[in-house]
């Protein structure tokens, strides 16, 4: 029993000089903010409907409306991003994500990413996850749009059976 004793308050000595003479290894940084950019991009996404944007599933039921989008449809786009609306006007990236056609109004939920593959903004891209309605929610980004945060506001160009150009004014705060 004295053995049993003696050896507790040996180990309660030793634990509490462990406690007392280990420190936490952490090196404290002073955080320096840097100032917010706001930055305004304007170009077009060209849509070429079953090239750049594919069917990946739907439910097995009949809308309700007429409606020539089924209800819960989800779409994969890989679009260009180009700087005009004309076919032939220089891509300056692409667009890639996912559509999620979920109401009977054809509203959609949408994750996109905007890709810049030239010019200034090469490297970079702008996250948007946000319900289809003209102000998409710009949520993040990567390269120059670091912690982007802003709205992606779209204009239909044309929409018809096979091509879908649509224009974009992006207004971004990132850092």
């Amino acid at each position: 029993m004295k053995g049993t004793l003696m050896l507790s308050w040996i180990l309660i000595i030793c634990l509490s000089q462990v406690a007392v003479r280990s420190q936490y290894y952490s090196d404290t940084l002073p955080y320096h903010p840097r100032p917010p950019k706001v930055t305004n991009l304007h170009f077009f996404m060209h849509e070429h409907t079953g090239v750049t944007a594919v069917v990946l599933t739907q439910a097995n039921i009949t809308s309700s409306n007429n409606s020539s989008v089924t209800f819960a449809t989800l779409v994969s786009v890989n679009d260009p991003l180009r700087t005009g609306p004309e076919p032939d006007s220089e891509v300056i990236g692409n667009v890639q994500g996912i559509s999620l056609l979920a109401g009977s109004n054809a509203s959609s939920t949408q994750y996109i990413e905007f890709g810049f593959n030239t010019g200034k903004f090469n490297g970079s891209s702008l996250s948007i996850f946000s319900r289809g309605e003209p102000g998409l929610a710009v949520v993040g980004g990567r390269g120059r749009f670091m912690m982007a945060k802003g709205i992606a506001i779209f204009n239909p160009i044309l929409i018809n059976a096979t091509n879908v150009i649509m224009e974009f004014n992006v207004t971004v705060i990132h850092y």
